[in-house]
């Protein structure tokens, strides 16, 4: 069970933690065409505070498979309950989506679906293949749910090809069962690594929150754990409260210690880090991509 004792008063967000509310018309024409495609973005339901600059520059990750998670993560402000049966003409609209905004990486992520049999593993596979065959010059990165740990669930989405893989760890190994009371490190670690032993091709990436209770020292043994199961991409960001009901911020992590632990994250051997409060899984998710492949390239 989580700690309630850990909820209460929110704190007064320190002076370098700053979100754009200034949108543009871009950020007009992606809310629309969104709206107009009866999409869902993991930048409206999760409270993002990039969603704003995210939008004015034309990018946005959607949210397939609902808006309801069948998980109760203590940091996640997507709602949770019991969701509404799977929409089959998704990866379409998906694919429609993607075509009219131009995208050169589009992001999928969905919310967890444990009342499916796979998880909801067919519809990311459909929506990749989609992409693929509508757009093959764009790149597809997929945010999965750990789907229970089944293996042919994961392989479902993997034999599609995306570009990358990400799977977000968030927290360290002792803080999982309060932040993650229906996750496991164990299992998070075992998706991650049976997707760095599929196919070279297939960049792997996960995710750590900063601020919820751990130490630099754990922290550092998540990288290293991360990094010894194959992935090689890291975002780090700071975790921000969505409400009173949520987990409580431990800390607040200035900038220069984000990129000492970026730093870090390069010398245990990653290939690409994003790390500053304001990173989340997607953020600045094609430009780490073209740096991974510029790397690539020039070896």
């Amino acid at each position: 069970m989580p700690d309630y004792t850990n909820f209460g008063r929110m704190a007064r967000l320190p002076k370098w933690i700053r979100c754009s509310t200034k949108t543009d018309e871009q950020y007009a024409r992606v809310r629309k065409l969104l709206s107009d495609m009866q999409l869902r973005t993991v930048c409206e339901d999760a409270h993002c505070p990039n969603r704003v600059e995210c939008w004015n520059s034309g990018t946005a990750t959607v949210m397939i498979l609902g808006d309801t998670c069948t998980r109760d993560c203590r940091f996640c402000a997507v709602r949770s309950g019991r969701p509404l049966a799977a929409e089959t003409d998704e990866p379409e609209r998906v694919v429609q989506a993607a075509m009219r905004m131009k995208l050169r990486h589009l992001v999928l992520t969905s919310v967890t679906r444990d009342d499916l049999d796979d998880g909801g593993a067919e519809i990311f596979a459909e929506c990749i293949r989609a992409v693929h065959d509508k757009l093959p010059e764009t790149t597809v990165e997929v945010l999965i749910p750990d789907f229970q740990g089944d293996e042919e669930s994961l392989l479902t989405v993997l034999r599609a090809t995306p570009d990358v893989l990400n799977h977000n760890v968030e927290t360290v190994s002792r803080l999982q069962a309060q932040i993650r009371p229906q996750a496991s490190y164990d299992c998070s670690l075992g998706v991650l690594r049976r997707a760095a032993e599929y196919h070279g091709t297939i960049a792997v990436k996960s995710g750590i929150m900063v601020g919820l209770g751990e130490s630099d020292d754990e922290l550092y043994e998540t990288m290293a754990d991360l990094y010894n199961v194959g992935c090689r991409l890291l975002t780090l960001g700071q975790y921000l409260r969505p409400g009173r009901e949520y987990w409580a911020v431990d800390r607040y992590v200035e900038p220069g210690k984000f990129r000492h632990y970026a730093e870090k994250a390069k010398m245990i051997g990653f290939d690409a880090v994003e790390s500053s409060p304001m990173a989340r899984s997607s953020y600045n998710a094609a430009e780490m991509v073209e740096r991974v492949k510029a790397v690539n390239n020039a070896g």
